[in-house]
């Protein structure tokens, strides 16, 4: 029998132009005439940093910082934004940097400077920059106690005398802090100025209230019946085989096997779809609202497909506890019948759904059997370089996303019943729906988690961020960047590993003091993309999830997982994600290196068979953990020395722990 997989939206758009993935990048760096590199947003400044110096008993005998960024000088007063400030950055000429223009307009939407911002200081002379960086301190404009933190990821420019660097730790949203340079062993002149962050979690925030206040669903003409689930196919999971009909073009669809690990105590395989509100234009970009406002506009509703494995026999009282399982980039939501070998056996139903853009064409379709190209991902991302909005990349696509699977969360609570053959009725819980995911799936889970107070328990699998340096340093995402770079206006192409060489360090490495021709501006090109890009990007919402909930939200149950040296999601974005969230206490560490597979990319581990010490093992304890409702977390393996729980020593994540020619 075929059960039909829509995507037909009944408002705007899903399918935009063909997706960079996630590794689109964006370029506002102004060179001088000489090639030197000075950051547009630095250069401006400049002048401004010098009004903060304090003279020295020595006079103009000890350096002096001549600029510094960010700075609160480079924005406007703006009542509509949640910080009272958008940003003001200077155009360079567009007639002959049109990228960078596109790029400035739209940081100069936001209301704050990065949460990891690069910062630029300029100096009148030769400096050390290990020894300027050890002077740096940031802190909150506001905050008496010593809340400090220094900076780490050092770059020196000899030839305009700049320091370039990042805060060792991710700054807090929506904050004015006072980013300070003392005297230090160099016996600097102290220099200071303020900046403030933007609200990076306020889009998605307010995406949430609009749909806990119905506003949403009014604006996506959805009436009460239109919100809850549709159930449409219904097969027993005895004797059941699936296979995949992908659209894939205009002509006949593609179909493929659907491998099944998961029958064992299943009951029903269920098949149907939900409407959700979609902010999504035709080009998967959500359009820039005020922070200060009730949010972005809708601007129509989408159908999306759904699966759910049903546990054998007659649910509990109150119906089959839930639990959501997301997908990971390229994947669609086939990957559920790998990922809960162990669910049905606990007594957990488990559900899932598409990414946007994922799963191919609106012709897709199921087939289960009882006794133009469009690619896997086309429309999660904004369109490619050089178009305007290429900078956003995937952060729309995935906060839209994240509210599909609000969206799903809430129908889930307004009641399903199937109609189990031979079985008569069966129903859902209601209440505490909890969620794990893999890869991407694990990325988007961390923004649910930070987002939704309808989620208490989760087990993102395999996650980092941000997503820009997660191209940039993944094997299989750096020829992406390497595409957007080149297609940029001018390119920023300079030779080297995968045709660009960016020169920028990891935590722990010493400064870099000969940055190579091309880099520094390739360097501010990534960090302004992950500027634009830091509202839909996971490590924002980590400090969420325990640490700091929003307003309406408790700490969640949390459990994370990780593989040493994967080659996917790189070490070094998990370590970014664990610190900015203090959640080192809740990382399992899958140690590849230590088995029979420790030559294969361990990122699949927990959705891959062939990684016979991980694969059910992991499976196992995230599936212990969520139906325990978060309250067991077990060591697969005992006192065997393949899983870390917790990790043993968070500093082996800031390493990339596989062979790549990558280096400073």
């Amino acid at each position: 029998m075929r059960s039909p997989h829509r995507r037909s939206p009944s408002g705007t758009r899903r399918v935009g132009a063909l997706a960079v993935a996630a590794a689109t990048v964006s370029a506002i760096s102004l060179v001088g005439a000489g090639g030197t590199a000075a950051a547009s947003s630095t250069a401006v400044a400049g002048a401004r940093g010098g009004q903060h110096s304090d003279q020295g008993e020595h006079g103009r005998s000890e350096p002096r910082v001549t600029r510094l960024f960010p700075t609160d000088a480079l924005t406007v007063r703006d009542r509509s934004q949640a910080t009272g400030r958008r940003i003001a950055l200077p155009h360079p000429d567009c007639r002959t940097r049109p990228t960078a223009c596109h790029d400035i307009a739209l940081l100069n939407r936001l209301d704050g400077f990065d949460l990891d911002p690069r910062l630029a200081l300029g100096f009148d002379r030769p400096v050390d920059p290990a020894a300027v960086a050890g002077a740096i301190r940031i802190a909150p404009a506001l905050d008496r106690d010593d809340a400090s933190v220094g900076v780490d990821r050092v770059v020196y420019d000899a030839a305009s005398h700049t320091v370039y660097a990042h805060p060792a730790r991710q700054l807090a949203p929506g904050t004015t802090y006072r980013l300070t340079v003392g005297r230090g062993a160099q016996r600097l002149h102290p220099a200071h100025t303020t900046f403030t962050t933007e609200s990076a979690p306020s889009g998605l925030l307010a995406m949430r209230r609009q749909l806990d206040d119905g506003s949403a669903y009014h604006a996506a003409h959805l009436s009460g019946q239109d919100r809850s689930l549709r159930v449409e196919h219904v097969f027993p999971a005895a004797g059941t085989t699936l296979s995949y009909n992908a659209e894939k073009g205009g002509g006949p669809l593609t179909t493929s096997a659907v491998p099944n690990s998961s029958p064992t105590s299943a009951g029903s395989y269920v098949f149907g779809s939900y409407l959700s509100p979609s902010w999504l234009n035709a080009d998967s970009v959500i359009a820039q609202t005020p922070t200060g406002s009730a949010g972005p506009k809708v601007t129509g509703a989408s159908r999306l497909p759904f699966v759910l494995i049903l546990p054998a026999g007659p649910a509990p009282a109150g119906g089959w506890p839930v639990a959501v399982f997301g997908h990971g980039f390229t994947r669609s939501d086939t990957d559920l019948f790998l990922a809960a070998d162990f669910n049905a056996s606990r007594g957990l139903a488990t559900l899932a759904t598409d990414v946007v853009g994922h799963g191919y064409g609106p012709r897709s379709t199921w087939t289960a059997t009882s006794d133009g190209t469009i690619t896997s991902t086309e429309g999660v991302s904004a369109p490619a370089q050089p178009a305007p909005d290429a900078s956003i990349g995937s952060r729309d696509g995935l906060r839209q996303t994240v509210a599909d699977l609000m969206s799903l969360v809430r129908a889930v609570g307004r009641g399903v019943t199937v109609t189990v053959p031979g079985t008569g009725a069966t129903v859902l819980r209601r209440t505490a729906v909890s969620y794990y995911g893999q890869s991407f799936g694990g990325i988007y889970g961390v923004m649910l988690g930070g987002t939704d107070p309808l989620v208490p328990v989760l087990a993102p699998n395999v996650s980092g961020g941000p997503i820009s340096e997660i191209a940039r340093l993944s094997p299989a995402f750096r020829p992406l960047v390497t595409q957007d770079l080149g297609q940029r206006q001018p390119s920023l192409l300079n030779g080297g590993y995968d045709g660009f060489t960016e020169s920028m360090p990891l935590r722990g490495d010493p400064p870099v003091t000969s940055p190579a021709p091309g880099a520094l501006i390739i360097q501010q090109a990534l960090a302004d993309e992950t500027w634009i890009d830091r509202s839909g990007s996971p490590e924002t919402f980590a400090p969420l999830l325990r640490a700091h909930p929003p307003a309406g939200s408790t700490a969640k149950r949390v459990l994370l997982s990780n593989a040493f040296g994967d080659q996917t999601v790189p070490n070094p974005t998990t370590y970014t994600e664990l610190l900015a969230g203090d959640l080192f206490d809740r990382e399992t560490l899958y140690r590849n290196d230590k088995t029979g597979n420790s030559s294969m990319n361990p990122h699949g581990f927990l959705l891959n068979p062939s990684f016979l010490q991980g694969n059910t093992q992991e499976q196992d304890q995230i599936s212990t953990f969520l139906a325990s409702a978060g309250a067991t977390t077990i060591d697969p393996d005992g006192p065997a020395p393949i899983f870390e729980v917790p990790i043993a020593d968070p500093r082996v994540l800031e390493r990339l722990n596989f062979a790549n020619p990558l280096g400073p």
